[in-house]
């Protein structure tokens, strides 16, 4: 009997539009239908960042997955507000920024001021959203082989200027794990120092914390964030 003919099937090739090259007309191309489904890609400061890689799944995929999973716990379980994970665009007209973190989260109460505000879809039909404009209170980017200049060079200026208050810069590719916790300050960027254990304090869920891995089934990982309140502050010793 013939066989069945294999179906072989290739992705098109990336188009980028000409006015691309703005904040305004990428807005438009990411909304748009003609906008790639996979891979990121970011607008900053007037220049393109694409990156069409995969995803390593232990060192990117299980770090983002487990960081979403505790704050999850902390932001959406305790009803102060929401937290996204990939595809969720973020847009900053004052830093001219368009960018898909790989964690971000939105406190409620950031939507009813007026700092980050709702993009909504083009069909206007009620709670539908494309993008946040504004800054969120938390963005956490793990950093990838790919997107290690952008992670830690390109993007942390831009999300100050947007005026992001808190920014983590998580780095498990190594032999030791990164959780950089970096609050804004007036000259931007400030880490928060961790202590010999690896805790640092997040202004944001107001506790310490620091991101754990373990190794299981040989070189496979699993990771763990852990939250701890706070140690009280030490009297001055009376003289």
């Amino acid at each position: 009997m013939p066989r069945n003919p294999s179906l072989l099937m290739r992705e098109p090739p990336l188009r980028i539009p000409p006015d691309a090259g703005t904040l305004e007309g990428f807005r438009r191309w990411s909304s748009s239908e003609s906008f790639p489904e996979k891979g990121r890609i970011d607008f900053l400061d007037g220049e393109l960042e694409v990156d069409l890689s995969p995803e390593d799944i232990y060192m990117h995929g299980g770090a983002k997955t487990a960081l979403a999973a505790a704050l999850y716990d902390r932001v959406v379980e305790s009803g102060r507000g929401a937290v996204y994970v990939d595809c969720t665009r973020v847009v900053s007209v004052a830093a001219r920024l368009s960018v898909e973190p790989d964690v971000l989260a939105v406190l409620w109460e950031s939507l009813e001021t007026g700092r980050v505000r709702e993009v909504p879809a083009a069909s206007r039909k009620e709670g539908r959203f494309i993008e946040f404009e504004g800054a969120p209170d938390l963005v956490v980017e793990v950093v990838s082989d790919s997107s290690e200049r952008k992670d830690r060079r390109r993007l942390p200026p831009l999300y100050a200027l947007a005026g992001v208050p808190e920014l983590w810069q998580v780095d498990v590719r190594g032999p030791e794990v990164d959780l950089g916790i970096h609050h804004l300050g007036p000259a931007g960027y400030e880490q928060a120092p961790p202590d010999a254990a690896g805790w640092c304090v997040s202004r944001f869920l107001g506790s310490r914390c620091r991101l754990l891995r373990r190794a299981v089934h040989g070189s496979r990982f699993v990771f763990k964030l852990e939250v701890a309140a706070q140690e009280p502050a030490q009297a001055p010793e009376q003289a």
